[in-house]
């Protein structure tokens, strides 16, 4: 049976993930509320604004149910603003902004620049077969730095751009907008391997 992995649809590129995550030989399912966060193996956040998707969360009542949820190994996935939303520590917050966190990493907000200097780049990315993937960076974070427990897929220039830690996987860029399926092929395997 298809893992159900559901895609966090408070704000972002959600429709892009969803087909991706088909193409990955997933059944994907849009999540807003708790109780359809209660029926997906795995999640995807997806890329959009952090502070948006974060006051999104807590005002749908997501954001507890995804701590939660994360603290007890369902397998997540994010991209670009999910990635924001995976660390555990964001070094220039907004106010009030809040991340579910469960890998050990420090993340800075837009550290690839403005929108006008977003950039697609060949990106080498660990336990990725075939070449390299095809990384869309737009308003893109980076890793400032990790922790013991997670690993750093990839790198572009002198920063980490993927991290994985336990179920957890992050990426700066967007793989669901260059229809390479791979990053969504390597998160369906972990979702099926967690089950």
């Amino acid at each position: 049976m298809s893992p159900v992995i559901g895609v966090l649809a408070l704000q972002g590129d959600v429709r892009e993930h969803l087909a991706a995550l088909e193409a990955a030989g997933a059944d994907a399912v849009s999540v807003r509320r708790p109780e359809e966060l209660a029926a997906v193996d795995g999640l995807v956040l997806p890329g959009g604004e952090s502070t948006t998707i974060s006051k999104l969360a807590i005002a749908f009542g997501l954001m507890e149910p995804l701590r939660e949820r994360v603290r007890a190994g369902m397998p997540a996935y994010g991209s670009c603003a999910g990635m924001i939303m995976l660390a555990d520590k964001i070094l220039d917050p907004r106010s009030g902004q809040e991340t579910i966190g469960g890998i050990d990493m420090i993340v800075r907000r837009n550290a690839f620049g403005r929108q006008n200097e977003s950039f697609e780049a060949a990106v080498d990315v660990a336990g990725i077969e075939g070449g390299p993937v095809e990384g869309v960076f737009i308003r893109a974070p980076w890793v400032e730095s990790v922790g013991a427990r997670a690993e750093v897929l990839a790198r572009y220039g002198d920063h980490a751009v993927a991290v994985r830690q336990d179920n957890l996987l992050a990426t700066s860029f967007h793989p669901e907008l260059t229809g390479d399926h791979r990053v969504h092929q390597l998160f369906t395997a972990m979702v099926r391997a967690a089950r």
